[in-house]
């Protein structure tokens, strides 16, 4: 199929962007995570490490072996897209389009040439959603087994995948052919699937204090009025943005179309599209009027409006920016890699993710090398914990990098040697208040400020500490080499 022939040259070209392409800090963050496999951690669930110490042991401890899954799944959840589409809207010819449309985001574009715990929520949202539609156009109950390993799985990689399981909920109760299944022995079954996938994740948190659930749990806040429209208005632009504007005004357009046509024709299969987006939309709204909703959260509500929108959205006027929808998603898309590769926009950083993100890190981290052997340090440090994974992932073999922040308290990994002078990076975006690092002394003068940049264009400032390692001091840890 000349569609599959697409995707192919599309996920070879991810490849080659994701093996040139730096290491962004939550990258090597996430890379650190896979070097200390646990059921849990802090910011999320464990897939991302999983995912990432497979690719590595297929490729190496390189930006490729920590993204290689990334494009790979993305294709292959095309691929399950494609075929969900056809069974919850059969005879629309929305199997290709809908791939299509998802492929044309930049949350997809860029995200699949990325390692974040979004990578592997992506797949496996995708995944139930197709075992979802095998179940609604088969009638086989066996699916829900499939369902639940794949919900399961999702969950495990992100707790928004709890959005899923409500979406189903929600077909259940308000469609009757579906509802049966609140009866049937086959749900039940899948739903202790799911649970058996995720139950090692619940006992790392009730080992731990609860300490992820409550972090995840609490990021709900309130503010005035002006503070909601602001992180409304964020979110919409920013939704605009992501999903590139004509195919998010598909997917808004195929979302209210799936409502519509389940309230005329009660169609099951547009209620569970309907399911999967409509809540889930309404949730990151609400979240908006009290707190910022980041770019990449709704990104699970797509792969069903993208179906929404190919199936279902078929007037002349929509059929015709199907095309320019794809043209621009590509043109956007490419763009970005552009930037991120060869930085032809000498751009500020407010204006340029991939500046603030990748840009600099060659020189930068050969600079803080040097200013190690210049001032003897037996190792080099930093209290984000994004920079120090960095440095540790970037460095040359033989340094030894620490980090310090309360959140590796929960890691396994070993407390540095005692004693030990070393030299701290910190960037100036923390402020002027004193270090983590009790009795860390300020370099003077020059040599106590770096700058990384990229082609003259300054992305980040850091000022170096002497710092030494002693007993009583908070968390630190001595963070895994690529190799060792």
């Amino acid at each position: 199929m000349p569609w599959l022939a697409a995707l192919a040259a599309l996920t070879a070209l991810r490849l080659v962007v994701a093996a040139v392409t730096p290491l962004a800090p939550d990258e090597a963050y996430y890379w650190v995570w896979s070097r200390d496999l646990q059921a849990g951690y802090l910011d999320h669930p464990p897939m991302v490490a999983l995912f990432i110490r497979a690719g590595t042991m297929l490729a190496g401890e390189t930006a490729f072996g920590v993204r290689l899954l990334g494009p790979l799944s993305l294709a292959l959840g095309s691929i399950l897209l494609a075929r969900a589409a056809e069974d919850l809207l059969p005879g629309r010819r929305s199997g290709p389009w809908a791939p299509a449309l998802l492929n044309a985001t930049l949350l997809a574009g860029v995200g699949a040439v990325t390692m974040t715990p979004d990578t592997p929520l992506l797949f496996f949202w995708t995944a139930a959603l197709w075992a979802a539609a095998r179940l609604h156009r088969s009638g086989d109950g066996r699916w829900w087994l499939a369902v639940g390993l794949f919900a399961g799985l999702a969950l495990a990689s992100k707790y928004t995948a709890v959005l899923f399981g409500a979406g189903l909920l929600i077909w259940m109760v308000l469609d009757p052919a579906a509802r049966r299944w609140l009866a049937r022995w086959q749900l039940w079954a899948g739903g202790a699937v799911a649970m058996l996938v995720f139950a090692p994740v619940i006992a790392w948190n009730a080992a731990h204090g609860w300490a992820s659930f409550a972090k995840q749990g609490g990021r709900a806040g309130s503010g005035d009025v002006a503070q909601a429209l602001r992180y409304l208005g964020e979110l919409l632009g920013g939704q605009a943005g992501l999903a590139t504007p004509l195919v998010f005004l598909l997917c808004v357009a195929g979302a209210g179309a799936a409502a519509i046509a389940w309230w005329r024709r009660r169609d099951g299969g547009a209620l569970l599209l309907a399911a999967l987006v409509l809540p889930g939309a309404a949730l990151f709204l609400w979240q908006a009027t009290g707190s910022r909703v980041q770019g990449n959260w709704p990104a699970v509500l797509y792969p069903a409006a993208a179906i929404a929108a190919a199936g279902l959205l078929q007037a002349p006027a929509w059929l015709r920016l199907r095309i320019p929808a794809l043209v621009l998603g590509g043109a956007m898309t490419a763009a970005v890699y552009l930037q991120a590769i060869a930085a032809p926009l000498s751009l500020p950083r407010r204006s340029d993710p991939t500046l603030a993100r990748l840009g600099g890190w060659d020189a930068f981290v050969a600079e803080v090398a040097a200013a190690a052997d210049r001032t003897g340090a037996g190792f080099i440090a930093a209290e984000e914990y994004g920079l120090a994974s960095l440095l540790a992932f970037r460095l040359p073999p033989g340094r030894l990098v620490v980090a310090m922040d309360p959140r590796w308290r929960l890691f396994t990994l070993s407390s540095p040697p005692q004693g030990v002078t070393g030299l701290l990076v910190r960037s100036e975006r923390r402020g002027e208040g004193p270090p983590l690092w009790p009795g860390a002394e300020a370099l003077p003068g020059p040599q106590g400020r770096l700058v990384r940049s990229r082609r003259g264009i300054e992305a980040e400032a850091y000022r170096l500490h002497r710092v030494t390692a002693a007993p009583g001091q908070p968390p630190a840890v001595v963070l895994p080499r690529p190799g060792t």
